[in-house]
Order: C-alpha cells, then sequence, then structure tokens
C-alpha cells in the first residue's frame, strides 16, 4: 500500500485516518448501503485507501443520505440524512481541511459546533448581555437546514477557500439525494444540506456568517448578538428597536432563503 502516490487532490492519507478516528466515536446508525462501522473495520486499512484514493484522484462521489425522523418537542417530527460510514469519513477530512483555515473568520459570538466554542460560553454571554440591554430578540430559524440556497452557499465556500477541490467535494455533498423509508429518493433540489452530515454544521455557520453575522454587525452596529448554529438571541435597548430589527431580520431572511 503506497500512501505516498502523486494524486490530482492534495489531500493525504494521514488525514483520512484521522478523520477516521473522529467519526467512528459519533453517530452508529449506518447509511444506505447498510454498512456498519463493525463491518468498515474488518478490512479497516484496505478501506481507507480506498476513501483516500478516491478524493486525492478526485473520482469521489457521495451516496445517498438515509432519511429518517426523529421525534421533536410538541409531538413534532426532525428529518435527518444519514450518510454512510465512508461519506462521513470523507466530510470529515474536508471538514477538518476547512476548519484549520476558516474558522478564525467566523464572529465571536458564533457558538455552534465550533473548536473551544460551547452552548455554556453562549448562555455566558447571553447572560452578560442582559445586564446592558432590556429588549431581547429570541430566534430560531424554522427549517434553516432544508433551506440553505445551494448557490449562495457554494458562492460563500468559494470566498473563503480558494481550492477547486474543496468547492467540488461540498457541492457534490450539497447535492446529494436522500432516500426516504419507502426507499423513494427525494432530490435537493438547489436546496438544503442534511441534518446529520458530518459537514453540515460548518456549512451552516458559514452560510449564516455572512447571511446574518456579518451583516448585522455591518447594518446594526448598535445592537449585540449571540448565535448557537440556528438559534439567535439579539439584545436591543428599546421595544421599538427591537421590533425594528425584528423586521430587518425577517426581510434579510427572506434575501438569503
Amino acid at each position: 500500500m503506497n500512501v505516498h502516490e502523486t494524486k490530482s487532490v492534495p489531500i493525504e492519507f494521514s488525514w483520512v485516518a484521522k478523520a477516521y478516528q473522529k467519526v467512528r466515536r459519533g453517530g452508529k446508525s449506518p447509511g444506505i448501503d447498510e454498512e456498519t462501522w463493525q463491518e468498515f473495520e474488518k478490512e479497516a486499512m484496505k478501506n481507507l485507501y480506498v476513501i483516500w484514493n478516491r478524493l486525492a484522484s478526485g473520482s469521489y462521489h457521495p451516496k445517498a443520505v438515509r432519511g429518517v425522523e426523529i421525534p421533536k418537542k410538541e409531538g413534532k417530527k426532525r428529518k435527518l440524512g444519514i450518510p454512510t460510514v465512508r461519506d462521513r469519513i470523507a466530510q470529515q477530512v474536508v471538514k477538518d481541511y476547512m476548519e484549520k483555515r476558516i474558522d478564525h473568520k467566523f464572529h465571536k459570538n458564533s457558538y455552534g459546533y465550533r473548536p473551544m466554542k460551547s452552548a455554556h460560553g453562549a448562555l455566558k454571554q447571553v447572560r452578560e448581555n442582559c445586564f446592558k440591554y432590556d429588549w431581547v430578540i429570541d430566534m430560531d430559524i424554522q427549517k434553516f437546514f432544508d433551506e440553505i440556497d445551494h448557490e449562495l452557499m457554494q458562492k460563500a465556500v468559494s470566498h473563503v477557500m480558494e481550492e477547486s477541490w474543496v468547492q467540488m467535494y461540498v457541492k457534490r455533498w450539497l447535492e446529494m439525494p436522500r432516500q426516504e423509508p419507502d426507499g423513494s429518493m427525494v432530490e435537493q433540489q438547489g436546496k438544503g444540506t442534511p441534518q446529520g452530515g458530518v459537514i453540515s454544521p460548518l456549512l451552516a455557520n458559514l452560510y449564516l456568517h455572512f447571511a446574518l453575522d456579518l451583516w448585522l454587525s455591518k447594518n446594526h452596529p448598535e445592537v449585540s448578538f449571540v448565535r448557537y448554529a440556528d438559534d439567535m438571541v439579539i439584545h436591543c435597548r428599546t421595544k421599538e428597536e427591537a421590533e425594528t430589527i425584528l423586521e430587518a431580520v425577517k426581510n434579510r431572511l427572506k434575501e438569503v432563503k
């Protein structure tokens, strides 16, 4: 096994091995190919080499995600898209590469799914802001992951990542269809990134960095905000200001969804 071959995409085998160690500790549910971690690990090195070879040659193409529903509060359900074991490893490789290069660009008050950030940190910041501001907008962007515009998402990726291979693989992941429990395939139709994907939280943060974080900081510097993924708290000084900001945010979301 030669892991030092020259490839068209500069991905190293060690990146794949490290990604495998990270994602194998995560979700246990198999994807549409029904391959489990136990089955994958029977020939782990061989399988990792295959993933690396395809990623590094540009010939890697993901399979459809497996659609599942999990219960939410009030009897509602959340749709998840479960990638295959191999696709999870591949996504982690690109996620690691991107995260090292773009995380520092994100707003300091973005706390969700980031290194050295946590929900506890977000709550602490919200508490501190409540001593300075009298009014709060508490918002949850409904169906955010389902509504992410692919064109705008790819534009955001190309803005921060000049590597064409990163853009290529992100595009392929965005376009993955979802296999429903009845076996039917649902195409993405130019929008959405599956909840359950390894790279989805990073892409969501990047999308909202441009869609809301930078926009709020530039156009409404008088307010403060804390965001955790698609949940956001905006702190305002007066009721009138809060009403104005809320309307502005609603209009902004219409522009970017």
